[in-house]
């Protein structure tokens, strides 16, 4: 495989659908005759577009989003989330390959395969999850199942989580820091079918380059600054100042409360109240 550009590429029998900051589209690998049709009788939403092998009848299913989700550091882990958990659960109702990545798929505009339109109109999440039984996915604290874009989250998130407290350690210069944020990632690609190599040197990089971006010596330097001061109400109000840029860089990286109380060394209430006062916007969050 290798990258090329798009006039040359979708002349090609494989494509990549998705690029390493965004899912555009959910492809589901069956290796049995009658992919064309049987969807249907498993209780399945239509798919986008069937892509079948003329030879043996497998193909592929592709389920397009209309709002695409953006699987970079920077995107929102909630809908990230959301979109592994209806990944994984459609896999199980379609009785998809679970080893299959999802990085290529049968071109869908290629004579070689027979193309089919089922559902001319792009899906939103909830119009999937509402074929689907979620429950099983609902409990945050536990990682998805370790195939399809499960694999992509659970990466994502153990290496994201990492990296906030690593950087933390020397503050290194960039090619030093993505250097270790890529080891990592390679470490934490020990599922049953390990993600392709390039996908996991995407989700590195993207997570390398959001970290040294975003986290400076000096918002972390405040909270040093802080763990003096002590009682008092003036003292106080000077641990908040000076506490509530680091609260604020660590909500939008995508921490819980809990997890922040830890790193500030604060009961949960008083970060529920910062985090409260964040968002209301009585008080300021620091300008990068």
């Amino acid at each position: 495989m290798r990258i090329a550009d798009a006039k040359r590429a979708l002349k090609s029998r494989y494509i990549q659908p998705n690029g390493p900051t965004h899912k555009f589209w959910l492809v589901f690998d069956i290796d049995r005759p009658g992919a064309l049709m049987d969807w249907a009788d498993l209780g399945a939403p239509p798919p986008n577009i069937a892509v079948i092998n003329p030879e043996n009848h497998h193909g592929h299913l592709i389920y397009g989003l209309e709002v695409p989700i953006r699987t970079a550091p920077d995107g929102r882990p909630d809908p990230i989330r959301y979109a592994g958990a209806v990944d994984v659960a459609l896999a199980h109702v379609l009785e998809a390959d679970l080893g299959y990545s999802g990085l290529i798929c049968k071109n869908p505009l290629h004579d070689h395969w027979q193309a089919h339109v089922w559902e001319p109109q792009l899906y939103d999440l909830d119009g999937l999850a509402s074929w689907l039984d979620l429950s099983a996915y609902s409990d945050r604290r536990k990682n998805l199942p370790a195939y399809g874009l499960g694999r992509n989250c659970t990466l994502f998130d153990r290496l994201r989580q990492w990296s906030y407290k690593a950087i933390r350690q020397g503050w290194p210069d960039y090619n030093r820091w993505l250097m270790a944020v890529e080891q990592r990632a390679h470490a934490y690609n020990d599922f049953p079918t390990p993600l392709p190599h390039n996908e996991v040197q995407h989700t590195a990089k993207s997570v390398a380059r959001y970290t040294h971006r975003n986290f400076s010596p000096a918002g972390f330097s405040a909270w040093q600054a802080a763990q003096g001061a002590k009682g008092g109400r003036a003292k106080g109000q000077a641990l908040r100042d000076q506490l509530l840029p680091v609260v604020a860089e660590l909500l939008e990286a995508g921490f819980s409360q809990a997890d922040i109380a830890r790193e500030v060394e604060q009961s949960r209430q008083t970060v529920s109240n910062w985090v409260r006062a964040l968002k209301s916007g009585s008080v300021k969050k620091l300008s990068k």
